[in-house]
């Protein structure tokens, strides 16, 4: 016994000598991001733009040794609202937050759901991006020309797939795009899908003439030969695609979508705090920085109060949008 309690008091002493920087180093409690056990919730299915955006930031968060291992999972559902309500359910839940967009807000409206927005903690308005119009690498329509005159020959017997609900970023385009063709928003035949995961399989087996869905999600099938381009819908060329935007192609449309983290209510200053502070390092990041790069995704970084007015304000702006345009 003389001889085990020196050493059981030196193994003590290199315990606590030891322990502070296996604690500390990488990952993220020295500037206050580190949140264990934190789950990031994605309301539609595997492949589509909040699924990517999720699992792009998770990594990227850890990589650059802000938090621990983030669990992301899929709660698909009427448009994103299946997963809004449990968001909204899970109340004063600080290790829980779900990616989100504009989809989720015409979502909201179409489905009349019972929860909005307006019941979550606004967290970071993340990233912007501009949807594509592409078709099936064997398609007939090899420019957007092309397909503008068929569609305009027979607006219900050319369906065009989104992966948002009426209402949704991949829904307004399209009709947007109708309107400034001189077609009638209600003669489109619009299919949605949850996703743009889900949309993908519908336009490689040619069951939809044409897709809209954001860049980032299919940018990998674009450049693989699989999905043929046709334009873009922001304001200027995407680097490194070779795609028209509509508005030089003569239609007078320009659109982007966004996306975005929200987390339950009932959340303290502290938790909200910490959440804002590991999007905001997330940010900064070398590694995110990369991602938005690589993605073709455009810096719209919001927090916090902003965020949550700007929240409102798209939903005011979708349903003058709808309204406009007679849906």
């Amino acid at each position: 016994m003389r001889l085990r309690t020196p050493l059981a008091l030196l193994g003590a002493a290199l315990l606590v000598l030891v322990g502070p920087p296996l604690l500390t180093t990488g990952s993220g409690a020295e500037s206050g991001t580190h949140i264990p056990g934190l789950r990031l919730m994605v309301p539609n299915t595997p492949g589509g733009g909040y699924d990517i955006t999720a699992r792009t930031a998770a990594k990227d968060a850890e990589d650059a040794g802000l938090t621990g291992s983030v669990e992301v999972f899929n709660l698909p559902g009427a448009g994103g609202t299946v997963g809004l309500t449990r968001l909204v359910n899970e109340r004063g839940n600080g290790k829980l937050a779900m990616s989100m967009g504009l989809g989720v807000v015409g979502a909201v409206r179409s489905n009349h759901a019972p929860r909005t927005l307006a019941d979550t903690t606004p967290i970071a308005r993340l990233t912007e991006e501009q949807d594509v119009v592409v078709v099936a690498k064997d398609s007939p329509y090899r420019t957007i020309d092309d397909l503008v005159t068929a569609w305009k020959a027979a607006p219900g017997r050319l369906p065009v797939g989104g992966g948002s609900s009426p209402g949704g970023p991949d829904h307004l385009a399209p009709m947007l795009m109708a309107r400034a063709v001189g077609i009638a928003p209600k003669d489109v035949n619009y299919i949605p899908f949850d996703g743009g995961g889900e949309l993908l399989a519908s336009i490689l087996g040619s069951k939809v003439a044409f897709g809209v869905s954001g860049v980032g999600e299919y940018r990998d099938q674009i450049e693989a030969g699989e999905l043929r381009l046709l334009a873009v819908t922001g304001p200027e060329r995407v680097p490194g695609l070779d795609a028209p935007t509509l508005k030089e192609s003569g239609y007078d449309v320009e659109f982007t979508n966004w996306r975005g983290v929200v987390a339950p209510p009932g959340l303290t200053d502290a938790e909200r705090g910490k959440l804002v502070r590991l999007l905001e390092a997330l940010h900064d990041s070398k590694e995110w920085q990369a991602s938005m790069k690589r993605n073709g995704w455009d810096d719209a970084f919001l927090t916090g109060d902003e965020f949550g007015a700007f929240l409102a304000a798209e939903d005011e702006r979708v349903v003058s949008v709808l309204k406009e345009l007679g849906l």
